[in-house]
């Protein structure tokens, strides 16, 4: 697995440049190893680090830490969710179990942030379930009772109010939850970088080339070293199927986005001057697309099984000229040469839109595939797995347990072909609304 950073990703642009990146370049031996430095390797790492303050710990990642989806992603920290199966009352049960882990997460992102006084841009503001179909009416409403039965305090809009609130006459529907929260995504995940406790050795740029287990010592092989470890946590999200880690219950989708400059006085007039907001599609394959603090605009539409992991120039080009025109749709009065930067970036889902959390041999973990929704969760799993590799237990956990465990994929090349031929009909869909 070799990956890459492509230098496009507005998130990651606007943090000072990091000056303090170590390679593995000689073997290592550690009580704990973690592989993978986004939210949830951070969280572990800095969870280890405090419980066991004389061991040491080391946090490897195959690019620079917070780097991949964590800095990548656009920055919803969610409390609901609608495309992943439960839109009705009748699987309220595992609904509610969902929304459980969310309210955990959101809690953790809270927690660390007023321990630690990060800035992260954080903002209240809810978000916005919004389709410009009016036949997707009955989605939305079918979700409000669902919600409503949960306590969820959310409202429907339509067309009118959506133009005041969102600067686009795009859509015609809406529902809006009070409890979605927007964030600066790459400001978080550097602060978790900052926060690590000094018994925690972090390398980056160093990729795993294979793993093996012999006897009670777990052995990582990098280009220039082995580490030896007595427990290790998996930690990679949508690389946890290239580690041979739950391959059969987890795959990658490549996600592109772009983000525009900020707008001018005048263009930003012209739209309404809305306050900050983020738009969720009703249909899966659908627009992500986000007013951010300082005026910019974020799309992301496209979703796709693309390998290798690191996108050429011109088929990252190919995409952004999607996002333009999502864009141009939903803002026509907007200049056509707006888009400042463009990136990809890699999740990953399972079958059930279920999460990865669990002891998989006596002192091998792995938490990772949130569907998409990783902040809050990710940092929460991280958290946790971390207190449940060291045999110990709470409430927390018990509430990650209790959710639908992932269900079994089938081996390439039909996972391939099944997932393709999903996302294709998906696009179909959602057409309209990209």
């Amino acid at each position: 697995m070799q990956v890459k950073n492509d230098n496009g990703c507005s998130w990651i642009n606007d943090l000072t440049p990091r000056s303090n990146i170590q390679v593995l370049e000689k073997n290592e031996e550690c009580e704990w190893l973690i592989i993978g430095a986004g939210y949830t390797g951070l969280s572990a790492a800095r969870k280890l680090g405090q419980l066991y303050p004389n061991q040491k710990i080391i946090l490897v990642d195959a690019q620079l830490a917070g780097e991949g989806a964590s800095s990548r992603n656009s920055g919803y920290l969610v409390d609901t969710t609608l495309n992943d199966g439960f839109t009705s009352n009748k699987d309220l049960e595992n609904y509610k179990k969902k929304t459980d882990i969310y309210e955990l997460g959101i809690k953790s992102i809270k927690k660390f942030i007023k321990e630690y006084q990060v800035d992260c841009e954080w903002n209240e503001c809810g978000k916005y379930f919004a389709s410009s179909k009016l036949e997707d009416r009955n989605t939305l409403r079918n979700f409000s009772e669902t919600l409503y039965k949960l306590g969820f305090k959310h409202d429907l809009l339509d067309d009118k109010e959506l133009s005041k609130r969102l600067g686009t006459n795009f859509y015609n529907i809406a529902l809006f939850t009070k409890g979605g929260i927007l964030l600066h995504p790459g400001k978080l995940v550097r602060a978790m970088i900052d926060a690590l406790p000094n018994n925690v050795y972090l390398f980056e740029n160093s990729s795993v080339t294979e793993w093996n287990k012999n006897n009670e010592i777990i052995s990582c092989h990098f280009k220039n070293g082995i580490i030896k470890t007595s427990k290790i946590i998996f930690a990679t999200n949508g690389f946890l199927k290239s580690l041979g880690v739950k391959s059969n219950y987890n795959f990658p989708i490549t996600l592109t986005a772009s983000m525009t400059r900020s707008l001018t006085d005048q263009e930003f007039k012209s739209i309404g001057e809305p306050k900050e907001w983020g738009v969720l599609p009703v249909r899966p394959m659908g627009a992500t697309i986000r007013m951010t603090k300082d005026r910019k605009i974020l799309i992301r539409n496209t979703a796709e099984v693309y390998n290798p992991y690191q996108m050429s120039k011109s088929q990252l080009s190919k995409r952004t000229i999607k996002h333009k025109v999502g864009i141009k749709k939903r803002f026509p009065q907007l200049p056509d040469d707006i888009i400042e930067s463009s990136w990809s970036g890699i999740v990953s889902r399972t079958r059930n839109s279920s999460q990865i959390f669990e002891k998989i041999d006596q002192n091998i973990f792995v938490a990772g595939c949130y569907n998409g929704s990783g902040i809050g969760v990710g940092a929460l799993f991280g958290e946790q797995i971390a207190i449940k590799a060291s045999n110990e237990n709470n409430q927390e956990i018990d509430t990650i347990e209790a959710r639908n465990k992932p269900t079994w994929l089938p081996p390439d090349p039909f996972l391939s072909l099944g997932v393709r031929s999903r996302l294709i009909y998906e696009r179909l869909r959602a057409k309209s609304d990209v």
